[in-house]
């Protein structure tokens, strides 16, 4: 399946702008950290009720003051779990990123969870190697496909040791931004769904790379919606599709992303997807992720 409906979230305990991360994280502004953990946590807060609304299963765990995780909001990067039993690991790029290996998060899911096997990458952590989960991949879930843009965060050979591990196949390719840094987690820049992939094409100036990209996402008899680089500055480009305990599809992004996005863009989304649009502007300015980032996708 490509979408569940059960999510994992961690409410924050420490959030704030993180100074290990802003180094390669375009989308990190300085000057709003004022209240910058309270605030952060009435929008997780909101965006956790808007989310059960829709019938969403959210398993929320609180974060621990200590070690200090200034980022534990956004879980997806650090563990991922798949159909038939795995969790995975990941190497971090950030030292204080990797305290949110906590042992609580992982007692609870595995308490909670059958895994038959763990796949570990963080090793590669020693080697300055790195692969940041469902942040530095977009996974067709359908056809074993990881998409990734290269950067720090972002090592072929840690995405090669995923996919081997996984049984899935890879396309790797090069991204940046307006002012033409690389884009330091390819899950600002593209959505995969059942049926749709969000994507912004201009980021891709390699014309093969993206004639790639494209074609990979049409065999998979996706509709292509294409965001511009303005669009995906403003995180639109960062959604998830998760499922009501019905099924039916939901798409999630922040109210920043969908404003972003014309009205055109937004019919074609609802001819697919209700679409769930919280307020996380101290989350998004802080920390440099958004309604994406802060969801870890339970398939287990």
């Amino acid at each position: 399946m490509q979408s569940t409906n059960k999510i994992l979230m961690v409410r924050p305990s420490n959030f704030g702008f993180n100074s290990q991360t802003s180094a390669n994280n375009a989308f990190q502004k300085e000057g709003f950290a004022e209240m910058a953990n309270e605030k952060a946590t009435a929008e997780f807060d909101n965006f956790t009720a808007m989310l059960k609304d829709a019938d969403v299963e959210v398993m929320v765990i609180n974060d621990t003051p200590e070690p200090h995780t200034p980022d534990s909001v956004f879980p997806n990067n650090w563990f991922s779990t798949h159909e038939g039993g795995t969790l995975v690991l990941y190497p971090m790029f950030a030292p204080n990123r990797r305290l949110e290996r906590k042992e609580g998060v992982i007692n609870f899911l595995k308490s909670n969870f059958k895994f038959k096997r763990v796949v570990d990458l963080t090793d590669f952590e020693k080697k300055e190697k790195f692969l940041e989960g469902t942040g530095s991949m977009i996974l067709d879930r359908d056809n074993c496909i990881a998409f990734a843009c290269r950067s720090q965060r972002t090592d072929e050979e840690v995405l090669e040791q995923f996919c081997d591990e996984l049984e899935y196949d890879y396309l790797i390719f090069d991204a940046c931004d307006s002012s033409g840094k690389p884009i330091y987690h390819t899950n600002v820049m593209m959505c995969v769904g059942s049926a749709i992939a969000i994507v912004c094409l201009d980021a891709v100036d390699d014309i093969n790379q993206r004639e790639d990209l494209i074609g990979l996402i049409e065999e998979s008899d996706k509709t292509i919606i294409e965001i511009s680089l303005e669009q995906m500055e403003e995180f639109a480009g960062n959604m998830l599709e998760v499922r009501g305990k019905e099924g039916q599809p939901l798409l999630v992004m922040s109210a920043r992303a969908k404003r972003a996005l014309t009205n055109e863009q937004v019919s074609k989304l609802e001819k697919y997807c209700k679409i769930i649009a919280p307020e996380l502007e101290t989350i998004e300015n802080n920390g440099g992720g958004s309604a994406r980032c802060m969801m870890a996708e339970i398939f287990v």
